[in-house]
Protein backbone atom coordinates (compact mmCIF):
# COMPACT_ATOMS: atom_id res chain seq x y z
CA UNK A 1 0.00 0.00 0.00
CA UNK A 2 2.79 2.17 0.89
CA UNK A 3 4.96 1.05 -1.85
CA UNK A 4 2.53 2.10 -4.38
CA UNK A 5 1.46 6.24 -2.88
CA UNK A 6 2.79 7.64 -5.22
CA UNK A 7 5.56 10.70 -4.31
CA UNK A 8 4.83 14.13 -3.78
CA UNK A 9 7.73 16.61 -5.47
CA UNK A 10 6.94 20.54 -3.68
CA UNK A 11 9.03 22.75 -5.17
CA UNK A 12 9.43 26.26 -3.14
CA UNK A 13 9.95 29.70 -4.68
CA UNK A 14 11.80 32.46 -3.26
CA UNK A 15 10.47 35.72 -4.56
CA UNK A 16 13.22 38.41 -4.11
CA UNK A 17 12.10 41.97 -3.20
CA UNK A 18 15.37 44.02 -3.40
CA UNK A 19 16.01 46.32 -5.88
CA UNK A 20 19.39 45.71 -8.56
CA UNK A 21 21.50 47.75 -8.94
CA UNK A 22 21.02 49.45 -12.44
CA UNK A 23 24.26 48.37 -13.60
CA UNK A 24 27.63 51.38 -13.60
CA UNK A 25 27.08 52.47 -17.50
CA UNK A 26 26.02 55.93 -16.05
CA UNK A 27 28.91 56.58 -13.93
CA UNK A 28 30.84 56.33 -17.53
CA UNK A 29 28.71 58.40 -19.05
CA UNK A 30 29.09 61.01 -16.07
CA UNK A 31 32.49 60.50 -16.35
CA UNK A 32 32.93 61.52 -20.01
CA UNK A 33 30.51 64.55 -19.73
CA UNK A 34 32.58 65.65 -16.74
CA UNK A 35 36.00 65.34 -18.62
CA UNK A 36 34.39 67.22 -21.82
CA UNK A 37 33.52 69.93 -19.44
CA UNK A 38 36.72 70.29 -17.91
CA UNK A 39 38.92 70.33 -21.40
CA UNK A 40 36.07 72.82 -22.52
CA UNK A 41 36.61 75.55 -20.12
CA UNK A 42 40.71 74.31 -20.06
CA UNK A 43 40.16 75.89 -23.76
CA UNK A 44 38.08 78.86 -22.85
CA UNK A 45 40.88 79.98 -19.68
CA UNK A 46 43.56 79.42 -22.53
CA UNK A 47 41.91 81.41 -24.78
CA UNK A 48 41.00 83.99 -22.39
CA UNK A 49 44.69 84.94 -21.20
CA UNK A 50 46.44 84.18 -24.78
CA UNK A 51 47.18 87.76 -26.77
CA UNK A 52 46.37 88.49 -30.50
CA UNK A 53 49.39 87.15 -31.69
CA UNK A 54 49.54 84.11 -30.03
CA UNK A 55 46.22 83.01 -30.95
CA UNK A 56 46.95 83.76 -34.76
CA UNK A 57 50.14 81.26 -34.47
CA UNK A 58 47.48 78.84 -32.73
CA UNK A 59 45.16 79.63 -35.19
CA UNK A 60 47.88 78.76 -37.94
CA UNK A 61 49.12 75.66 -36.70
CA UNK A 62 45.55 73.91 -37.10
CA UNK A 63 45.02 75.26 -40.13
CA UNK A 64 46.32 72.81 -42.55
CA UNK A 65 44.42 72.67 -46.02
CA UNK A 66 42.62 68.82 -46.26
CA UNK A 67 43.80 68.26 -49.58
CA UNK A 68 47.10 69.05 -48.63
CA UNK A 69 46.48 66.57 -45.37
CA UNK A 70 45.23 63.88 -48.09
CA UNK A 71 47.82 64.52 -51.40
CA UNK A 72 50.83 66.37 -49.74
CA UNK A 73 52.58 65.88 -52.84
CA UNK A 74 56.10 65.53 -54.54
CA UNK A 75 58.45 65.33 -51.51
CA UNK A 76 62.50 65.92 -52.27
CA UNK A 77 63.03 62.32 -51.00
CA UNK A 78 61.35 61.06 -54.13
CA UNK A 79 63.51 62.38 -56.63
CA UNK A 80 66.52 60.55 -58.13
CA UNK A 81 69.03 63.11 -57.94
CA UNK A 82 70.64 64.48 -54.70
CA UNK A 83 69.79 67.51 -54.23
CA UNK A 84 73.33 70.03 -54.19
CA UNK A 85 73.86 72.42 -51.71
CA UNK A 86 72.30 75.34 -50.82
CA UNK A 87 69.08 73.52 -52.66
CA UNK A 88 65.29 73.52 -51.12
CA UNK A 89 64.37 72.31 -47.62
CA UNK A 90 64.32 68.43 -47.93
CA UNK A 91 61.65 68.49 -45.65
CA UNK A 92 59.39 71.16 -47.03
CA UNK A 93 56.31 69.61 -48.54
CA UNK A 94 54.29 71.69 -51.59
CA UNK A 95 51.62 72.84 -50.18
CA UNK A 96 53.02 73.20 -46.98
CA UNK A 97 52.70 76.74 -44.51
CA UNK A 98 55.45 78.27 -44.62
CA UNK A 99 56.04 79.80 -40.87
CA UNK A 100 56.18 83.36 -39.97
CA UNK A 101 59.41 84.71 -38.80
CA UNK A 102 59.73 84.34 -35.23
CA UNK A 103 59.57 88.49 -34.09
CA UNK A 104 56.47 88.62 -31.76
CA UNK A 105 57.44 89.17 -28.31
CA UNK A 106 58.23 85.86 -25.85
CA UNK A 107 55.27 84.98 -23.79
CA UNK A 108 56.90 86.39 -19.87
CA UNK A 109 56.88 89.85 -21.67
CA UNK A 110 53.73 89.63 -23.49
CA UNK A 111 51.62 88.48 -20.57
CA UNK A 112 53.24 91.33 -18.81
CA UNK A 113 52.26 93.91 -21.66
CA UNK A 114 48.49 93.04 -21.75
CA UNK A 115 48.32 92.71 -18.33
CA UNK A 116 49.63 96.75 -18.14
CA UNK A 117 47.56 97.35 -20.93
CA UNK A 118 44.13 96.25 -18.78
CA UNK A 119 45.43 97.88 -16.40
CA UNK A 120 46.19 101.26 -18.35
CA UNK A 121 42.39 100.65 -19.75
CA UNK A 122 40.51 100.38 -16.52
CA UNK A 123 42.94 103.41 -14.74
CA UNK A 124 41.19 105.28 -17.86
CA UNK A 125 37.39 104.34 -17.25
CA UNK A 126 37.61 104.53 -13.93
CA UNK A 127 38.93 108.39 -13.92
CA UNK A 128 36.38 110.96 -15.11
CA UNK A 129 39.25 113.20 -16.20
CA UNK A 130 40.61 110.40 -18.33
CA UNK A 131 37.74 108.85 -19.16
CA UNK A 132 36.90 112.19 -20.95
CA UNK A 133 40.40 112.15 -22.58
CA UNK A 134 39.88 108.60 -23.92
CA UNK A 135 40.21 109.62 -27.66
CA UNK A 136 43.37 111.45 -26.74
CA UNK A 137 45.22 107.79 -25.88
CA UNK A 138 45.80 105.37 -28.20
CA UNK A 139 47.74 101.86 -27.01
CA UNK A 140 49.03 98.99 -28.89
CA UNK A 141 51.11 96.16 -28.91
CA UNK A 142 53.82 96.23 -31.57
CA UNK A 143 57.20 94.32 -32.30
CA UNK A 144 58.56 96.92 -29.91
CA UNK A 145 57.00 96.03 -27.21
CA UNK A 146 53.62 98.09 -26.41
CA UNK A 147 53.06 101.62 -27.13
CA UNK A 148 51.80 104.06 -26.14
CA UNK A 149 50.18 107.37 -28.05
CA UNK A 150 49.14 110.77 -26.68
CA UNK A 151 47.64 112.46 -29.57
CA UNK A 152 46.43 115.90 -30.03
CA UNK A 153 43.30 117.55 -31.23
CA UNK A 154 42.02 120.74 -33.13
CA UNK A 155 40.23 121.75 -29.92
CA UNK A 156 42.26 120.46 -27.41
CA UNK A 157 46.54 120.46 -27.72
CA UNK A 158 48.75 118.68 -25.45
CA UNK A 159 51.22 121.77 -25.20
CA UNK A 160 51.17 125.03 -25.71
CA UNK A 161 51.29 126.45 -29.56
CA UNK A 162 55.04 126.68 -30.61
CA UNK A 163 55.80 125.34 -27.47
CA UNK A 164 56.96 122.38 -24.89
CA UNK A 165 54.87 123.86 -22.13
CA UNK A 166 52.50 121.03 -20.99
CA UNK A 167 48.71 121.68 -20.73
CA UNK A 168 47.00 120.46 -17.88
CA UNK A 169 44.98 117.83 -19.18
CA UNK A 170 48.47 116.35 -20.51
CA UNK A 171 49.55 116.48 -17.11
CA UNK A 172 46.59 114.79 -15.98
CA UNK A 173 47.67 111.83 -18.75
CA UNK A 174 51.14 111.31 -17.91
CA UNK A 175 51.02 111.76 -13.81
CA UNK A 176 48.05 109.02 -14.36
CA UNK A 177 49.70 106.36 -16.26
CA UNK A 178 53.57 106.70 -14.45
CA UNK A 179 53.18 104.86 -11.41
CA UNK A 180 51.40 101.86 -13.36
CA UNK A 181 54.95 102.01 -15.63
CA UNK A 182 56.83 100.94 -12.77
CA UNK A 183 54.65 97.41 -12.84
CA UNK A 184 56.87 96.37 -15.60
CA UNK A 185 60.58 96.03 -15.06
CA UNK A 186 61.23 96.61 -19.03
CA UNK A 187 62.36 100.53 -20.16
CA UNK A 188 60.87 102.71 -22.14
CA UNK A 189 61.60 105.17 -24.82
CA UNK A 190 59.64 108.44 -25.40
CA UNK A 191 59.62 110.26 -28.56
CA UNK A 192 58.04 113.30 -29.61
CA UNK A 193 56.41 114.27 -32.99
CA UNK A 194 54.86 117.28 -34.90
CA UNK A 195 52.83 117.94 -38.00
CA UNK A 196 54.77 119.43 -41.22
CA UNK A 197 53.72 123.02 -40.59
CA UNK A 198 57.29 124.65 -40.27
CA UNK A 199 58.14 126.65 -36.94
CA UNK A 200 58.34 130.36 -37.48
CA UNK A 201 61.44 130.61 -36.28
CA UNK A 202 62.89 127.82 -37.87
CA UNK A 203 66.53 128.85 -38.73
CA UNK A 204 67.44 129.00 -34.84
CA UNK A 205 64.97 126.64 -33.74
CA UNK A 206 62.83 123.76 -35.72
CA UNK A 207 60.24 121.04 -35.44
CA UNK A 208 63.30 119.18 -34.70
CA UNK A 209 64.42 121.09 -31.24
CA UNK A 210 60.81 121.33 -30.86
CA UNK A 211 59.90 117.54 -30.64
CA UNK A 212 63.04 117.26 -28.90
CA UNK A 213 61.51 119.60 -25.77
CA UNK A 214 58.23 118.13 -25.90
CA UNK A 215 59.28 114.47 -25.07
CA UNK A 216 61.70 115.55 -22.62
CA UNK A 217 58.72 117.50 -21.06
CA UNK A 218 56.98 114.09 -21.13
CA UNK A 219 59.66 112.60 -19.40
CA UNK A 220 59.81 114.92 -16.68
CA UNK A 221 55.84 114.73 -15.70
CA UNK A 222 56.07 110.54 -15.68
CA UNK A 223 59.32 111.21 -13.29
CA UNK A 224 56.89 113.48 -10.90
CA UNK A 225 53.66 111.21 -11.34
CA UNK A 226 56.05 108.40 -9.78
CA UNK A 227 57.64 106.73 -12.32
CA UNK A 228 61.01 105.59 -11.96
CA UNK A 229 63.83 107.74 -14.07
CA UNK A 230 65.82 105.16 -14.63
CA UNK A 231 63.08 103.34 -16.54
CA UNK A 232 63.71 105.97 -19.04
CA UNK A 233 66.40 104.60 -21.90
CA UNK A 234 65.71 106.64 -24.85
CA UNK A 235 64.34 110.36 -25.15
CA UNK A 236 64.58 111.76 -29.40
CA UNK A 237 62.43 114.24 -31.45
CA UNK A 238 61.48 113.27 -34.63
CA UNK A 239 59.90 116.18 -36.16
CA UNK A 240 57.85 115.12 -38.65
CA UNK A 241 59.48 112.56 -40.05
CA UNK A 242 56.43 109.73 -38.91
CA UNK A 243 53.03 110.78 -39.57
CA UNK A 244 50.02 108.55 -38.15
CA UNK A 245 48.08 110.67 -40.83
CA UNK A 246 49.91 110.26 -44.15
CA UNK A 247 47.72 111.80 -46.23
CA UNK A 248 47.61 115.06 -44.31
CA UNK A 249 50.87 116.28 -42.97
CA UNK A 250 49.10 119.13 -41.13
CA UNK A 251 46.17 116.75 -39.08
CA UNK A 252 46.54 117.03 -35.78
CA UNK A 253 47.17 113.66 -34.75
CA UNK A 254 50.68 113.82 -36.24
CA UNK A 255 51.21 115.91 -32.88
CA UNK A 256 52.04 113.35 -30.71
CA UNK A 257 54.05 111.64 -27.66
CA UNK A 258 54.69 107.75 -28.38
CA UNK A 259 55.96 106.06 -25.14
CA UNK A 260 57.11 102.48 -26.20
CA UNK A 261 57.38 100.11 -23.46
CA UNK A 262 60.45 98.32 -24.94
CA UNK A 263 60.59 94.45 -24.95
CA UNK A 264 64.30 93.29 -23.75
CA UNK A 265 65.50 92.15 -27.19
CA UNK A 266 65.41 95.86 -28.44
CA UNK A 267 66.13 97.70 -25.00
CA UNK A 268 69.38 95.55 -25.25
CA UNK A 269 69.91 96.44 -29.13
CA UNK A 270 69.28 100.16 -27.97
CA UNK A 271 72.65 100.11 -25.59
CA UNK A 272 74.22 97.95 -28.47
CA UNK A 273 73.75 100.69 -30.17
CA UNK A 274 74.79 103.70 -28.12
CA UNK A 275 77.87 101.95 -26.35
CA UNK A 276 79.61 99.57 -28.74
CA UNK A 277 81.43 102.86 -30.27
CA UNK A 278 85.32 103.22 -29.62
CA UNK A 279 86.56 106.93 -28.49
CA UNK A 280 88.05 108.33 -30.71
CA UNK A 281 91.35 108.77 -29.07
CA UNK A 282 91.40 104.72 -29.28
CA UNK A 283 90.99 105.12 -32.63
CA UNK A 284 93.82 107.49 -33.87
CA UNK A 285 95.95 106.22 -31.11
CA UNK A 286 96.22 102.44 -32.15
CA UNK A 287 99.24 101.28 -34.22
CA UNK A 288 99.37 100.99 -37.91
CA UNK A 289 100.11 97.89 -39.24
CA UNK A 290 103.47 98.16 -41.80
CA UNK A 291 102.31 97.65 -45.20
CA UNK A 292 105.01 96.62 -48.24
CA UNK A 293 102.68 99.00 -50.37
CA UNK A 294 103.80 102.33 -51.20
CA UNK A 295 100.40 103.46 -51.50
CA UNK A 296 98.91 101.89 -48.45
CA UNK A 297 102.26 103.11 -46.30
CA UNK A 298 101.33 106.84 -47.70
CA UNK A 299 97.61 106.68 -47.01
CA UNK A 300 98.91 105.55 -43.04
CA UNK A 301 101.40 108.12 -42.70
CA UNK A 302 98.40 110.94 -43.04
CA UNK A 303 97.49 112.10 -40.13
CA UNK A 304 94.46 114.17 -38.99
CA UNK A 305 95.16 117.79 -38.29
Amino acid sequence: MAANTPHIIRVKKRNSHRQSGHGGSWKIAYADFMTAMMAFFLVMWLISISSPQELTQIAEYFRTPLSTAINPGKKSGDATNPIPGGGKDPIFREGDVMPEPNNIIDGDANYRFEKLKKSLEQAILKDPRLNELKPHLLIDMINDGLRIQIVDSENRPMFKVGSATVEPYMRDILRAIAPLLNDVPNRISISGHTDDLPYANGANYSNWELSSDRANASRRELIRGGMDENKVLRVVGMASAIHLDTEDGLAPINRRISIIVLNDEDAKQILREYSGAKPINDVLNKPQKISSDPIVDEISAVKIP
